[in-house]
């Protein structure tokens, strides 16, 4: 269970930017669900798209400064292509590699989005995959799958070969209960959030349990269907807390720092649509972005709804080499990005 901590309650993240803009193909990002940073800044953004526009479904390449690279992936069954992605993350040598939890596989393309090959069998048995969610990589090389209806993380190498696994269905310590996100820190520790049981679950690098951050709530500290991890150089701990739609930051022991909501301006992409649409920008100089109007419930997911700058599901952090943290939100197709104050 998490503390309070003596950090500092605000200040500690300071936001950049938005990434991206709502579009069905080409240039921008429908219903994102994560993202990997290159070394170079370069970005990769899986869009799994909803049901009734599969066409959406692919990866947009695009950098720091909405300079836009193309798109590779698409949707289907084939050979380079997804159903529902789950996940995407990098190797050492910037490989994208896409988890897919319909066809139930870990499909790897080159750093231009040129399919390369794919790996996973649906099963529970050792190596094989029933829902593949989050996906992280140690400094070996070797890639940790979180096995989601297996409520299991499995670790294979980077071509597919099964080297282990651990975690269980369950409630108690070591066990998971349909995890996500996963996470590791400099010290090989591996942290997963543990969706269904509310909280952060922390392991050693052989899947030994170490600690827990966390329980079901909305007060500082607790969470909500947590879906997303990521572990700084420091050691703190950033939370896609998606059913209470928030960012939480907890300190290395698992003390609460601070909570974000959002803070969203319009991205350039955005800029631009606006300033070719001089009708919808004159719309939206009239809305009011900022106010909760005909609320149905006090819900964090109404306000989030209303309030455009506000997280409206945010599924995915992932940290930069920078340190810098990319918020991605499902609901509103696009990513916020934050840094160390």
């Amino acid at each position: 269970m998490s503390t309070t901590s003596t950090a500092p309650q605000s200040g500690f993240l300071l936001y950049e930017r938005t990434l991206g803009v709502a579009a069905m193909t080409d240039r921008g990002f429908f219903y994102p669900v994560d993202v990997a940073i290159r070394r170079d800044g370069r970005i990769y953004v899986a869009n799994r798209s909803h049901e009734g526009n599969v066409g959406s479904i692919r990866v947009t390449i695009i950098d720091y400064d909405s300079q836009y690279y193309g798109v590779f992936g698409f949707a289907g069954e084939g050979d380079g292509q997804f159903t529902w992605p789950t996940a995407i993350a990098l190797d050492q040598d910037d490989l994208v590699y896409v988890s897919d939890e319909f066809t139930q596989r870990i499909s790897v393309f080159d750093a231009d989005g040129n399919f390369l090959h794919k790996w996973g069998t649906e099963g529970s048995g050792p190596g094989e995959l029933d829902g593949p969610a989050g996906l992280a990589f140690d400094s070996d090389d070797n890639i940790y799958v979180t096995d989601h209806r297996n409520h299991r993380v499995q670790q294979f190498t980077k071509d597919g070969r099964y080297l282990k696994a651990f975690g269980s269905h369950g409630d108690g310590d070591g066990e998971l209960d349909l995890p996500w996100g996963i996470a590791l820190d400099e010290e090989h520790g591996i942290y997963v959030a543990d969706w269904r049981n509310d909280r952060i679950q922390r392991f050693s690098i052989d899947g030994e349990f170490i600690a827990s951050y966390g329980e079901s709530g909305d007060g500082d500290g607790q969470f909500n269907r947590p879906s997303g991890v990521a572990v700084d150089r420091d050691g703190y701990v950033y939370v896609a807390d998606w059913g209470n739609e928030r960012v939480q930051v907890l300190d290395p022991e698992g003390g609460f720092v601070m909570k974000l909501r959002g803070e969203a301006t319009l991205s350039p992409w955005a800029e631009e649509y606006l300033n070719a649409n001089p009708d919808e920008a004159r719309a939206r100089s009239t809305s009011d972005l900022e106010t909760v109007a005909n609320m149905r419930d006090e819900s964090p997911h109404q306000e989030s709804s209303h309030i455009e700058k506000y997280f409206w599901g945010a599924g995915s952090v992932k940290l930069d080499h920078e340190g810098k943290l990319y918020v991605t939100e499902r609901s509103r197709h696009r990513t916020q990005v934050f840094r160390r104050a």
